[in-house]
């Protein structure tokens, strides 16, 4: 099993840029973009799992990265799928190829808001 998650440099930079001016950890805006992408589901569209390593990004740990939510996750993750995932396929491939869509619509989010708490606010939408 592998309990580590490397991100892409380019999620490393906007979970930096965004950590720095809302305070909010990585480990939370990780979630959150997980989310995002899975709000953004296409069944028609699947999503492709990630099975390279990113050297230049963020280094978390799965416990970090999704908590006491990691069979929540799991499951969700596995719906969007549609087909039952073994743990090595759920994680990394699976959830980092959603952080890695997700992280985009993140960055989006947040560009638009134009500040915290409308970027908060708009993610409970």
């Amino acid at each position: 099993m592998n309990f580590t998650l490397k991100t892409s440099k380019y999620a490393k930079e906007i979970l930096t840029q965004i950590h720095s001016s809302s305070g909010i950890t990585p480990n939370i805006l990780i979630r959150y973009a997980v989310a995002l992408s899975l709000k953004k589901n296409d069944p028609n569209n699947p999503i492709e799992p990630i099975m390279k390593d990113f050297p230049d990004g963020l280094v978390l740990n799965r416990s970090t990265v999704t908590g006491e939510y990691d069979y929540v996750f799991r499951a969700m993750i596995t719906q969007a799928a549609g087909q039952e995932l073994t743990d090595e396929e759920y994680f990394p491939s699976y959830f980092n190829a959603h952080l890695e869509r997700g992280i985009r619509a993140l960055a989006s989010e947040y560009k638009a808001a134009g500040n915290y708490e409308k970027f908060i606010r708009n993610l409970l939408i």
